[in-house]
Order: structure tokens, then sequence, then C-alpha cells
């Protein structure tokens, strides 16, 4: 059932980045991060791509970097020839060359980073109870579980609430970006994915009833920050920079990276 829904998702998606494609794209000329220097990059606009390729101090020299609220956006642009290469996470970036096979994932990553949930500074007590119920998810092998169904696809199976369960302490705002697959992303009207599934898990360990924000993700950080969501989720990943403005929980995904999307032509 799984696969039967990715692959409708895929027909979709790939028609939306088709449209404007035509055959008078220029060739790939990316084949390093080194090939990058003078090149239009493509990047979600608030992402940890966005900041690596922005930052001089990271030695990308790009023409030009354009930014984009989706991912999807940005890999439409590369097919049409709008940008050269996208640099992006590389969970999400498998999804995307799996669905377009004229498009590759280069070798080289450019930075290894980690997961967390972003909760505001003021609220150390839900930063602590989170870490105890993530702790206890990695523990009874749900973690697990869930990242075999989501994103390694090796098996495992997606999270459901006990029967009956109660929420004697209201309702948590989750605030996401569901366009970053396969940690959050729309499906048939409904976002689901890996963060969706582990944020329900620990809203039932800690008595609270999930509900959904979606929104740009350049959006999700001032959310957290004034209040208007409870935590972030969207395949954060932990920066000097985001700390200073919100708190993040241990992290619960270590291994990301961000890597270079080009076209295989």
């Amino acid at each position: 059932m799984k696969k039967f829904f990715k692959t409708i998702a895929a027909i979709a998606l790939t028609a939306v980045m088709c449209a404007g494609c035509s055959s008078t794209v220029k060739p790939n000329e990316v084949f390093s991060a080194a090939d990058l220097e003078g090149k239009v990059i493509g990047v979600q606009q608030g992402t940890t791509g966005d900041t690596f390729v922005s930052s001089e101090e990271n030695g990308v020299k790009a023409k030009e970097v354009s930014k984009f609220k989706k991912g999807t956006e940005a890999i439409t642009a590369l097919k049409q020839g709008k940008v050269d290469a996208v640099v992006i996470d590389n969970e999400p970036a498998l999804e995307f060359v799996a669905d377009n096979d004229d498009l590759m994932i280069l070798d080289e990553k450019l930075a290894v980073e980690e997961y967390a949930i972003a909760v505001n500074k003021d609220r150390p007590e839900l930063t602590a109870a989170i870490n105890t119920a993530l702790d206890e998810l990695e523990a009874d092998g749900t973690l697990g579980e869930l990242k075999a169904f989501w994103i390694e696809e090796t098996g495992g199976k997606g999270y459901v609430s006990p029967e009956g369960i109660a929420y004697p302490n209201g309702t948590l705002t989750m605030a996401t970006n569901a366009t970053f697959p396969p940690y959050e992303f729309k499906r048939e009207g409904e976002i689901v994915g890996f963060d969706v599934d582990m944020m329900r898990a620990v809203c039932d360990k800690l008595g609270y009833e999930l509900k959904i924000s979606d929104m740009d993700f350049n959006s999700i950080i001032a959310a957290v920050k004034s209040g208007k969501a409870d935590v972030g989720v969207a395949g954060i990943s932990v920066t000097e920079d985001r700390k200073a403005n919100i708190d993040f929980t241990r992290s619960y995904f270590d291994s990301a990276a961000q890597v270079i999307i080009v076209r295989k032509k």
C-alpha cells in the first residue's frame, strides 16, 4: 500500500516538475563540489543547504544562490535548466532522484549534521520531557521501526496511537513544512512522514494531542520563538545560529548530510 501511494505521488510530482522542461537545457557541468564555483545553485530558503551555500566561509563561490520556498520548486528549476545544481538534505534528495531518472546525486557530501526538535527557550521543562520520551522510544524500538519504515524502507511499521488513549495535557502544536519527504509530506491531503509519526508517539507518552501547523520552512523557528507553535519539527539541523534563538532536544537523526543534485546530462 505504501509503495502504491508513493507511485501516485511520484507521477504527480513528475508531471509538475516536467512543466516547462525542454530539450534546450544546457548540459550539466557540475561533477564535484569544486564545480559549483561560478554556477547558479538552487536551495530551499532557510535550510542548512541555504546557509552552507550562502556562507563565504564554506568556500562555495556561486555565481548566484536561487532560494525557493519548497525543495520541489528547486528541483523543477534544475530540470528546466534555471539552476545548475541543487543543494539539499540527503533523504529528500534520494526521494527526488528516485522520482526523476534524469537527475543524480553526487557522491561528495558537503556537510554532516544532526536533526533535533526546536523548543522555545522559556520552556526547558518541555525540552526535558521530550528528551525523556525520545529516550523511551529509542529503548523500546519505536524509533528504529519508524526509521526502517519511513527512511530506510527495510521494514518496520508506521506509528498508530493506542486505542482509548487520553490527552489530559491538551494540544501540542508542531510547526513543520510538509514538503520534505520522507520526514513530512502530504499524501492524499494528509501530512505524514517520519517526523509526524515520531511526534505523535512523543505526544502520546506526554499526554498531548498532536496538532500540525504547516508553514514555510523559514517561518518555523520564528513560530516556536514567538509561541505560535510549541515545537518545530521539520528535519531541522542543529546550528549555532538557530541555538541563539531556540533550544533543541537531543538529536533523533544524526547522519543527515547536505548533498548536490545535478542533471545526468
